[in-house]
């Protein structure tokens, strides 16, 4: 395990007087940040360790651009603190594939085209491998017809109501669909 420090720190007056010394472990590196407890696990990424796959878009929970996996769980990184995460796994859209690499899901949505502009794509692709471990979990949507069954069909109706904390300003959405669904199908391999 790497132990990476992060160039450019800022001056201790543009901390400010309460920062923290906080360990984020993210896409398998742990990096040691110098952040006041009021920076969110976004600015963390984008600002400090220049990871910029997750987006900036609403800023308030509700467009889903800034989704991540944390401990395998996706969550809005603009809502969550990032000294909330010391100790937990981090993975964003650059922990999942490379460009000569992809993950499986977004070599389907390059496939598809699940994406026009691309903004909301890092976001789509991690909330989908969170929804896809939801599924495999068990846990019921809003939508799931047979709450007793223990396997949960995944339905369009229930991908769309699992996704639908993630906005496409494009309407890529079929696509989408058509991508999550193939992905969905493939090999666990890659998962």
């Amino acid at each position: 395990m790497a132990l990476e420090q992060v160039a450019g720190e800022p001056s201790q007056e543009e901390r400010g007087p309460e920062a923290f010394l906080v360990s984020l472990r993210v896409n398998g590196v742990v990096y040691e940040l110098e952040i006041e407890p009021r920076v969110t696990l976004l600015d963390a990424l984008r600002e400090r360790l220049r990871l910029t796959g997750a987006k900036k878009g609403c800023d308030h929970g509700q467009c889903g651009a800034c989704t991540v996996l944390v401990n395998g769980r996706r969550v809005n990184s603009c809502l969550t603190l990032a000294v909330m995460h010391e100790g937990d796994e981090i993975t964003t859209i650059e922990g999942l594939g490379t460009p000569e690499e992809l993950h499986a899901l977004q070599a389907a949505f390059v496939e598809c085209d699940g994406f026009q502009c691309g903004y909301c794509t890092p976001g789509q692709i991690c909330s989908t491998i969170g929804m896809l471990g939801e599924l495999r979990a068990g846990a019921p949507s809003h939508v799931t017809a047979d709450l007793g069954s223990p396997e949960i069909e995944l339905s369009d109706a229930e991908i769309r109501e699992r996704m639908s904390g993630n906005i496409c300003r494009c309407a890529a959405y079929p696509n989408i669909l058509a991508a999550i669904r193939q992905y969905a199908s493939g090999d666990e391999g890659h998962r």
